[in-house]
């Protein structure tokens, strides 16, 4: 029964053999495996150098472990957050998790590597503490932003069905800039352990509790960047807004790596202006995710003229809590995909008009009637007894 109690108009269900874009995914699939096998293989080499070359190697191994539980135990209550975010149009579980693990394992073992190298050549040329500057502010804030950014580009290019525009492009940011942080703070944490309990603590408090968005943050500005160029269908914006996006998520990064530099009160006046900034960010945030809530009801109205959904099924379907009511309601899982399937196709019609309008071609205009199909099959599932 749907929530308008209307009758259930049933159509054609088969789907394509082939989707569009199935070489251009397959494609990206094996592109992520080779690089999450190179970003393994370097992040076990650099816990491992870490290890060998302490002067207590056991008692580093073990502070890596101790290190590594609050790292990871800190996601429980970070990663819930993008998913309340994106309630409108919630990104496939699989896609999240590819996100994580390109931050975890390939943005950490391949900015390591550079970090790494760059941090052993200029400290043995300039010196340790002209070195650690260098590696700090100059270095690490380009090779880490372009790692962790580069999923977002996957999505772009590889993934576009999953990839709608900058609420999309903040969420995949988040979730591998988070990845990221896990993974770094494990080392932070360690070194940590080892210099007594009180710096551990104070370890903790700032890079888990006071700054913990900071890597999110720097690269929501690229998931921002490569998101308007997904919505515009202007050839300059597309090249410039990534741009702009990687420049200011690099900008970011490295001022906040300079700040320490200048003393404990400039650092700590710099915590005032970061909290703020973040609050007016989450705003910002916000508004854009009642915005796509709003285009996807405004790209389903003519569903409702059509016949394949009712008026109250849309009101129902984009609300803004609908999503947690299913899990309360009989057949919820596929009301959770039906969800899914009216949010992706107006969000494809979405897409389509806009390249239509910029006389553009789009692989979204072939989307729109299989997803209508599933639309039409997904209610006559739930309709049925």
């Amino acid at each position: 029964m749907t929530p308008s109690g209307a009758p259930i108009i049933e159509g054609e269900t088969s789907r394509p053999s082939h989707p569009p874009d199935r070489m251009r995914r397959l494609s990206g699939a094996a592109l992520f495996a080779l690089a999450v096998m190179i970003g393994a293989a370097l992040n076990g080499l650099f816990f491992f150098y870490e290890i060998a070359r302490s002067q207590r190697p056991q008692q580093m191994a073990d502070a890596m472990l101790a290190g590594a539980i609050p790292a990871f135990a800190m996601l429980l209550v970070y990663l819930p957050v993008p998913g309340v975010l994106d309630r409108f149009d919630p990104e496939p579980w699989w896609c999240l998790l590819m996100a994580f693990v390109w931050g975890a394992v390939v943005a950490t073992g391949i900015a390591g590597f550079v970090n790494g190298g760059v941090s052993q050549m200029s400290t043995d040329a300039y010196g340790v503490e002209t070195g650690r500057l260098i590696t700090t502010v100059f270095v690490a804030p380009v090779s880490e932003e372009i790692m962790k950014g580069m999923v977002v580009w996957g999505f772009f290019y590889f993934l576009r069905r999953e990839f709608d525009g900058v609420v999309d492009g903040i969420i995949y940011a988040t979730v591998a800039a988070l990845g990221f942080a896990a993974v770094e703070n494990v080392s932070y944490y360690a070194r940590a352990v080892l210099q007594g309990e009180d710096v551990f603590t104070g370890t903790f408090i700032l890079r888990g509790v006071i700054a913990p968005w900071g890597h999110p943050l720097y690269t929501s500005m690229t998931g921002i960047g490569i998101g308007i160029a997904r919505e515009s269908s202007r050839s300059w914006v597309r090249i410039v807004a990534p741009i702009v996006g990687l420049v200011a998520a690099i900008s970011l990064h490295a001022t906040w790596n300079f700040i320490p530099n200048l003393g404990n009160h400039a650092f700590a006046a710099s915590l005032v202006f970061w909290i703020a900034f973040v609050a007016i960010f989450s705003i910002i945030v916000i508004a854009l995710v009642v915005r796509k809530g709003a285009t996807i009801r405004n790209y389903l109205k003519d569903e409702v003229v059509f016949g394949n959904l009712s008026e109250l099924e849309v009101a129902f379907l984009t609300s803004a809590f609908g999503r947690l009511r299913t899990y309360f309601m009989p057949k919820g899982r596929l009301w959770r995909k039906l969800i899914r399937a009216t949010a992706r196709l107006a969000l494809s019609k979405w897409h389509t008009a806009r390249a239509m309008r910029g006389k553009k071609r789009t692989i979204s205009l072939e989307l729109i009637a299989p997803l209508r199909s599933e639309v039409k099959r997904l209610r006559a599932e739930i309709a049925a007894k």
